[in-house]
């Protein structure tokens, strides 16, 4: 493999732990769903998620019991729906700036993140979970704040993680070709999406996560063994 201008990772069972996000965030946005929307369901950016959650679903935006409860069913059956991710960040970023929440980062994603950045390598993210949640979650880690580490951050708005089209807006946003993008993930179909675009990929093979081998990609159990020719 060549050496990458860009290494684009994912968060959840990549970076960081999927129990993490299943076991702590997810039941923490749950819980407080009903009493955030209730509370600042009038405010502008609070208002046009409701409005895109409506949209999506059918139903009236005026209902809040109604949007309440299509969102709590969402969240039940982990559907990456844009408007639900924004709704989570925001109570996500509650909990962090209260010191409720503090986020999961892997030691040796972290060490090999800091390292490529130390080499000049671009660091990007790409994740379901929305662009504020992402950088709340690299922003508050036991290591402090990694947001500076990263120069680009992507969520579902660009397209699908499982579409090869959202590859290449990221190439275009980022000003590099696919095939100088290095997609980590531990998920098989976003790597056959990041492949079929040109991009360069690896899988996060962690046992702890329980991820399931995808052997057309090379496969990695961390960050460390992550090499490419450096010539």
């Amino acid at each position: 493999m060549q050496t990458p201008r860009v290494i684009l990772t994912d968060i959840e069972g990549t970076t960081s732990s999927i129990a993490f996000v299943h076991e702590v965030l997810f039941p923490f946005a749950r819980k407080a769903l009903p009493g955030f929307i209730k509370a600042h369901a009038q405010e502008p950016e609070v208002q046009a998620q409701i409005q895109a959650v409506a949209i999506e679903a059918g139903c009236d935006p005026n209902d809040l019991s109604i949007v309440t409860a299509t969102l709590l069913s969402w969240m039940d059956a982990d559907r990456k729906v844009t408007s639900l991710k924004a709704l989570q960040g925001m109570i996500w970023k509650s909990g962090y700036l209260s010191g409720e929440l503090v986020s999961h980062v892997y030691p040796d994603a972290l060490a090999g993140l800091q390292r490529w950045h130390d080499a000049g390598i671009r660091l990007a993210v790409y994740s379901s979970g929305s662009v504020p949640a992402q950088k709340l979650l690299f922003g508050h880690t036991p290591a402090g704040d990694l947001q500076p580490l990263f120069s680009g951050w992507f969520d579902t708005r660009v397209g699908g993680k499982r579409e090869e089209d959202s590859y290449r807006v990221i190439a275009g946003r980022l000003g590099e070709e696919p095939a100088h993008i290095l997609f980590l993930s531990d998920i098989a179909e976003e790597l056959a999406a990041a492949a079929a675009a040109g991009c360069m990929t690896t899988q996060l093979v962690r046992a702890e996560d329980g991820t399931r081998p995808a052997p057309a990609h090379p496969q990695v159990r961390s960050f460390a063994e992550i090499i490419w020719d450096a010539r």
